[in-house]
């Protein structure tokens, strides 16, 4: 890209933010092209660039932005300058309270809005070094998947590739916090699948790393599972809880769960069968007799707690 190039929307479309937003930075903190010509479209250099996608770094990570232009400017008048500084060192209120977690989404947003997959995977790092999964889940990861949601409704397609790009990511972070753990005995294991058809497995992962933190064996099936093959699974792992998840209600099949929780195995005289435990949105309707219908993810860990007893190591804590 040749020097002084790029319109101003032709940058805000870059960095995911108005052209207004970039007006008013070069108005209060003089964030805006260093050569302008009268009568002509302002034109941004390479330099201008990199100040702005700094000033765009570090108001994600919760840096004042009076602060961030001045930290943003002098980086980019001295390009050896100290790194970007993680979202540990970024300034605010207590860790956990409220106003944090809103800081937390927002910045979270505008990174992925960006496009900033580097800064997205710190964030979602953070969050759950800062607050641990479960907070993190539930507070920062969920609602801003939730509103990056509503904004690609909103606009239509225009935000698909950002939507995918957020979960990618929280997939990532949340693979990274669930280790397999083996299946000693007497511990029991659980089975977690996504219903036929279900593509939406999230926050099923949610719930598989949670219970990998904690050292629960499971088998984690993922997105559409065959009838066939969860019924399988029963019959080989005898699990004391099986989750069946399900985010809308054409996916949700009452049929099906009853089907499972039927399921027996072992020897004849000692057959065993496993708990249901419906997740999602899309079992709302008609109950299934015996079957736990959590709304959280810690309501859903300390049902299982309740039902493997003893000889699970569920124990949930505030910070979780």
């Amino acid at each position: 890209m040749n020097d002084a190039a790029v319109t101003t929307g032709a940058l805000a479309r870059r960095l995911g933010v108005s052209p207004t937003t970039l007006r008013t930075w070069d108005r209060r903190y003089g964030l805006g092209p260093a050569t302008r010509e009268p009568g002509r479209h302002r034109r941004w250099s390479e330099r201008d660039i990199a100040v702005v996608e700094e000033m765009g770094r570090l108001t994600s990570l919760g840096v004042p932005p009076a602060d961030a232009a001045r930290t943003a400017l002098k980086r980019g008048s001295d390009p050896a300058g100290p790194g970007m500084p993680s979202p540990r060192e970024a300034p605010g209120a207590r860790a956990g309270s409220p106003d944090v977690f809103v800081r937390e989404r927002r910045g979270l947003a505008r990174a992925a809005v960006r496009l900033d997959a580097p800064v997205v995977q710190d964030l979602l790092t953070g969050a759950v070094e800062r607050h641990g999964l479960i907070a993190a889940w539930q507070e920062v990861m969920v609602p801003t998947l939730h509103a990056v949601g509503r904004k690609w409704e909103e606009a239509g397609d225009r935000y698909v590739e950002v939507e995918h790009l957020l979960s990618w990511h929280v997939s990532r972070t949340l693979h990274r916090c669930a280790p397999a753990t083996a299946v000693t005995a007497p511990s029991p294991t659980l089975v977690l699948a996504c219903v036929p058809g279900e593509q939406h497995s999230l926050s099923l992962e949610a719930l598989s790393a949670a219970l990998g933190e904690l050292g629960v064996p499971q088998r984690m099936f993922g997105a559409a599972v065959p009838v066939e093959a969860v019924s399988a699974a029963v019959r080989r792992t005898g699990p004391a809880v099986v989750v069946l998840w399900s985010q809308a209600r054409s996916t949700a099949s009452v049929p099906l769960a009853r089907h499972i929780a039927d399921t027996r195995w072992g020897v004849r005289g000692a057959r065993g069968g496993p708990v249901v435990m419906l997740g999602g949105p899309g079992w709302a309707g008609p109950a299934v007799r015996g079957a736990l219908r959590p709304t959280t993810l810690r309501e859903a860990l300390t049902q299982i707690g309740k039902v493997c007893g003893d000889r699970s190591n569920i124990t949930v804590g505030q910070r979780g």
